[in-house]
């Protein structure tokens, strides 16, 4: 069953209840065997209806409580299979978020945005289907081949001898079937990210005539996937016709035993016929467990796909004592803030200092790979230094992975998610509760106001997949307007203008300068004319501070800044 099954809350009553009720279902096979042989014996013996009565009775009730009992457990196995994987997929949601964009980033939002949607559906079969059967294959297979020991000792012998050659066969099986399960989810993963990477640049690739030649290798990714998949079906068809095939003949030999025993007088109709209709049902719980391998298969990859993701290392351990609401006059300081993503990777950040006071827009500017995205990701709390400290007004601490301060910051990606709900749902993505004037008035402040009169149905229409499609200028706005619902006193932005045409981020520059008001406000970007409307920017080099002033100051220096402008 695995060790990983333990994890999961109310795995241990699910076990008991299970393994009380196979022991009575067990019990009901029994039965039902005994009471269908000794009525059939009646018969061919020539007695009447009326004398078997009891026996069908019995065996009718019998055969009624197993099904009942099998009907039982299979509800509770798939209440428990929804509750556990549900509460995985919310563990998992939130892990990623105080695991942040940086983690998405790093892993393909393709791959998560599978893992979460299509993993935990495949998580949820997992759990509704292993601990029934393996129940099923502990319990009821040992109960039958005892109840045959007692009333015949060879059959018994024949029936635990082929056992394990059947056992071994499905093992030898079950790891090739896993070793192509695992490649199949894989490229299942890849053709994922993949897709979700070609829609982000569909506009792109088009533009630059690029679209056919991507085709192409979109077809390659898919054809990948369809040699992964039909390689499993292979492996699953191969060991299904390999376990009918080896348990027919286990029971064919057990018949043919039983047969030549009864023609020489050694055994009786009624207990060779018993045990005839109880071999099948000695064999079925490993059938069942065979047949429902393969479709577990991709369930068991999700879940340690999952626990991966729970096993992220988290930020240090420290109290969070409640961070103020910002305010004009609070203070964000940095102290020797170093990070290192990994040993043999350069440092992103290399003992920054630098302080914020009360409310003011500072711009993050410098090339690729000087640090920008970094230092947005530590002020959002998403990252942890490897050394330094930070300090929030009066609170001194390690990280700002504190949920008193990530609730005062609202963070704008360069492409914010549109869910597929109507334009309102969307805004309210922060505000659930918020009324319609609240969400009209966001719309407003956002200018969408074009948008929304094209809409036969307005803020009720239906966006995202599904729905009507949105440019990425209008996605962007609809994000603003979330920020304008929401209305936080941090926002940080990382590069959310840098896929737009200049006259579309034109439009939206306007509209977002209104969202900064009366806002701490941190904007990366390689935009360089969003500078002269920064109170502070922060030039970067090479994970360090290189310069401090606003636009006007920097360009008289004539330094580093003043070069990224001339180039």
């Amino acid at each position: 069953m695995g060790k990983d099954l333990l994890k999961f809350n109310g795995i241990t009553k699910l076990l008991s209840v299970l393994c009380t009720l196979t022991m009575l279902q067990g019990t009901a096979i029994i039965i039902q065997a005994y009471m269908l042989s000794q009525a059939v014996v009646g018969l061919f013996n020539g007695e009447s209806s009326s004398d078997i009565i009891h026996a069908t009775i019995f065996f009718t009730i019998s055969f009624i409580c197993r099904h009942t009992i099998t009907t039982i457990k299979q509800k509770y196995s798939e209440r428990f299979a929804d509750n556990a994987s549900n509460e995985i997929k919310m563990r998992v949601l939130e892990k990623l978020f105080r695991l942040g964009p940086r983690f998405v980033r790093k892993n393909g939002t393709g791959n998560i945005v599978t893992l979460v949607m299509e993993g935990a559906s495949h998580l949820r079969q997992y759990l509704e289907i292993v601990p029934f059967k393996m129940i099923n294959l502990a319990i009821i297979t040992p109960i039958v081949v005892i109840y045959i020991f007692v009333i015949d000792k060879v059959s018994a012998i024949i029936l635990i001898v082929t056992f394990p050659i059947i056992i071994i066969f499905m093992i030898l099986l079950g790891l090739a079937a896993k070793k192509k399960a695992n490649k199949q989810w894989k490229v299942y993963r890849i053709l994922s990210n993949h897709f979700t990477d070609s829609l982000r640049g569909l506009e792109t690739l088009k533009f630059l005539g690029l679209s056919r030649r991507h085709s192409k290798k979109i077809r390659s990714v898919s054809e990948s996937y369809r040699e992964a998949t039909m390689g499993t079906l292979k492996i699953a068809f191969l060991s299904s016709f390999a376990l009918d095939l080896f348990t027919m003949l286990s029971i064919a030999t057990v018949a043919v035993f039983l047969g030549l025993r009864l023609i020489g007088g050694e055994i009786l109709l009624g207990p060779a016929l018993t045990i005839l209709i109880l071999a099948p049902e000695y064999f079925l719980p490993v059938r069942e467990v065979g047949a429902d391998y393969h479709a577990t298969l991709n369930g068991q990859e999700a879940g340690k796909a999952m626990q991966a993701i729970l096993d992220e290392q988290e930020f240090k351990e420290q109290d969070d004592k409640g961070v103020a609401i910002w305010n004009q006059d609070s203070l964000l300081k940095l102290n020797d803030v170093t990070v290192k993503p990994e040993e043999d990777s350069p440092t992103s950040l290399n003992k920054v200092n630098v302080g914020f006071k009360g409310f003011q827009k500072i711009g993050i500017v410098g090339e690729s790979g000087s640090g920008k995205s970094t230092l947005i990701d530590v002020i959002g709390g998403f990252l942890e230094p490897n050394t330094g400290s930070i300090n929030v007004s009066e609170t001194k601490v390690s990280h700002l992975q504190l949920s008193s301060w990530q609730k005062q910051l609202l963070y704008i990606p360069q492409n914010p998610y549109i869910f597929s709900k109507t334009v309102a749902e969307n805004i309210r993505f922060y505000q659930p509760d918020a009324t319609d004037e609240e969400v009209e008035k966001a719309a407003n402040n956002a200018g969408l106001n074009t948008l929304l009169n094209e809409l036969p149905r307005g803020l009720d229409e239906k966006i995202g997949e599904g729905g009507r499609d949105l440019s990425g200028g209008q996605s962007q706005r609809v994000a603003i307007a979330r920020a304008f619902l929401e209305n936080r006193p941090i926002l940080l932005l990382d590069e959310p203008t840098s896929h737009l045409d200049i006259e579309t981020e034109y439009e939206l520059k306007q509209t977002m300068l209104k969202l900064f008001s009366n806002k701490l406000v941190f904007i990366a970007t390689h935009r360089l004319h969003w500078m002269k409307e920064m109170d502070q920017i922060i030039v970067m080099n090479k994970g360090k501070i290189v310069e401090i002033g606003n636009h006007e100051e920097l360009v008289e220096k004539k330094g580093y800044y003043f070069q990224l402008i001339s180039s």
